[in-house]
């Protein structure tokens, strides 16, 4: 039986980089998004490309009904659910931390810390049946204090924080929970890179092999990987990717 991913914010850079490299190996897809028309247009175009049916929901990860939603339709259309991938992040990045309002703030805890948090409660039963794996999204922007990002490092590290709890919590029911902290080259990326080449030029070189990472090649691969038996043994590690990877405690 083929095994199920969800990814949320499946149609954005990242997402779709993970979307393909999954699809490549034989998964099926469950996609979300608060776009009704950008769902309708991945699942379209990714239809086309890979000869499979994907399953694309529209849900705001921060409304906890929204989130219900989607795992009992997941659990009506295939009946299991084996890796859970928290990508979706909405924030008011570049604002400053004394400019941002309490509705910039919640902004970022909703789309990201709670919609992070609905998920996994409500998938819980599913993976512990598939005793399967959560890849949850953090970033460097948290780990390393980046400028304008406040409300976006928050919800970051609220995650991390609570990958390490699950990962706890759930290791007795063979349920592995990780963080990938990247740092990915995308359309928003290259955009910033052409609007701020002095910023992007600081940033590359602190890189060590001078690139990001691609959202397929690395991300997609990554995920691949600690979705996989191959990483059966890593849980509650926090792995940074930035155009090179490591594992930060």
């Amino acid at each position: 039986m083929k095994k199920v991913v969800l990814i949320t914010g499946a149609y954005g850079g990242i997402g779709l980089g993970i979307s393909e490299a999954f699809l490549k190996n034989d998964y099926n897809l469950v996609a979300t998004g608060r776009s009704a028309d950008k769902l309708a247009h991945f699942k379209e175009e990714l239809d086309k490309k890979y000869h499979t049916n994907i399953l694309t929901i529209v849900a705001d990860g921060g409304i906890e009904s929204d989130v219900r939603n989607v795992i009992e339709k997941i659990q009506n259309e295939f009946g299991r659910l084996d890796c859970l991938i928290n990508n979706a992040q909405t924030s008011k990045s570049g604002l400053m931390l004394v400019e941002h309002t309490k509705e910039d703030f919640d902004l970022a805890i909703n789309s990201g810390l709670y919609a992070t948090f609905f998920y996994m409660k409500y998938a819980y039963p599913l993976l512990k049946a598939s005793q399967g794996s959560v890849i949850n999204f953090a970033s460097g922007a948290g780990l390393f204090g980046k400028v304008a990002q406040s409300s976006y490092a928050a919800s970051k590290e609220g995650i991390r924080g609570l990958s390490r709890v699950a990962a706890t919590e759930w290791g007795p029911d063979n349920i592995r929970v990780n963080v990938i902290c990247p740092l990915v080259m995308t359309p928003k990326l290259a955009t910033w890179k052409e609007e701020y080449p002095d910023a992007y030029a600081k940033t590359i070189k602190d890189i060590p092999l001078g690139r990001f990472a691609d959202p397929e090649e690395d991300i997609g691969e990554l995920s691949l990987f600690l979705a996989s038996d191959k990483a059966k043994y890593i849980t509650g590690e926090t792995i940074t990717m930035q155009g090179g990877s490591g594992l930060r405690p």
